[in-house]
């Protein structure tokens, strides 16, 4: 068995040989941010999309990343090429640094420091075909969801309740309204169309969003980018949810209630033909 290579801060070494510093602010106090990217047949997906958002997070939190995006970038792709990874993902985290324990930003000429791995990881087609089950959620995280940080402990307790239910996800709400899930966006499909809460402070704009987003309006059904209600989502045509791992994912059941028919609608089946399309003509490849 090849020995995995991980990057941490510059270098290439092995995954048993890095360590992170225990006054990284990163593990102190959750400050700092991350990515991941999917692979598919050894090629990157929507490479540019995710460094891109990256760095709009750092901006967004006054964070230094110690490398320009291009220069991230061609770690990523070492890294994946060292690792032989054909379909899987890369797992990307900057945090603002090592420097004594202060809630405060550090003074001085502090560098984020930068780890990033990988990791198999198959489509998961069973689930897309048949649809998956979820449960509805307060939405308890805080106001600034656009930056994708390390603090996720919201994300986590939405996402152990629906585990403990036996659901795929967790599907947040502040008050009456939909938010995202707890590592996914939602969309729901009324008359043909598609609806999705707006990109606000209240959601990450996610890339895989972001793709549907743009084969949707290629293929003529219409994206509509407002907020709905739990009642809404209850009673629409169908449901699906989206992210970098889960890709178009048909959501058919919300705690007891049956989404549509209860099976994978057409528009979603639709998009996740396009999306698949999608990896194929980026990524270059005959066939995921």
């Amino acid at each position: 068995m090849a020995v995995e290579t991980v990057f941490l801060n510059g270098e290439f070494v092995k995954r048993s040989d890095a360590k992170v510093d225990i006054e990284d602010r990163g593990y102190q106090f959750g400050d700092g941010i991350y990515e991941v990217i999917r692979v598919y047949s050894g090629e990157v997906f929507t490479m540019d999309e995710h460094m891109e958002r990256l760095y709009q997070s750092a901006d967004k939190m006054k964070l230094k990343i110690p490398f320009d995006l291009q220069e991230l970038s061609s770690i990523v792709c070492k890294l994946i090429e060292k690792n032989d990874v054909e379909e899987g993902i890369v797992y990307m985290q900057v945090s603002r640094g090592i420097s004594p324990r202060q809630h405060h930003f550090p003074g001085g000429d502090i560098s984020g420091s930068v780890i990033a791995y990988t990791k198999d990881f198959k489509r998961p087609s069973k689930q897309m075909n048949e649809g998956v089950t979820a449960t509805l959620v307060e939405d308890i995280r805080w106001l600034r969801c656009d930056i994708k940080s390390l603090n996720l402990l919201g994300n986590i307790l939405a996402k152990e309740e629906a585990a403990s239910k036996g659901h795929f996800e967790a599907i947040q709400h502040r008050g009456e309204t939909v938010t995202e899930g707890s590592s996914s966006n939602v969309f729901i499909v009324k008359d043909g169309s598609i609806y999705t809460h707006p990109a606000t402070n209240l959601i990450l704009n996610g890339i895989t969003r972001r793709v549907i987003k743009d084969i949707a309006a290629k293929s003529g059904v219409p994206f509509v980018e407002k907020t709905f209600t739990v009642d809404e989502l209850l009673a629409a045509e169908e449901m699906f949810i989206a992210s970098t791992t889960s890709e178009v994912m048909p959501v058919i059941k919300v705690d007891e209630v049956n989404i549509g028919q209860g099976v994978p609608g057409p528009v979603t089946v639709k998009l996740q033909e396009m999306f698949t399309g999608r990896i194929l003509t980026e990524c270059k490849v005959q066939q995921v």
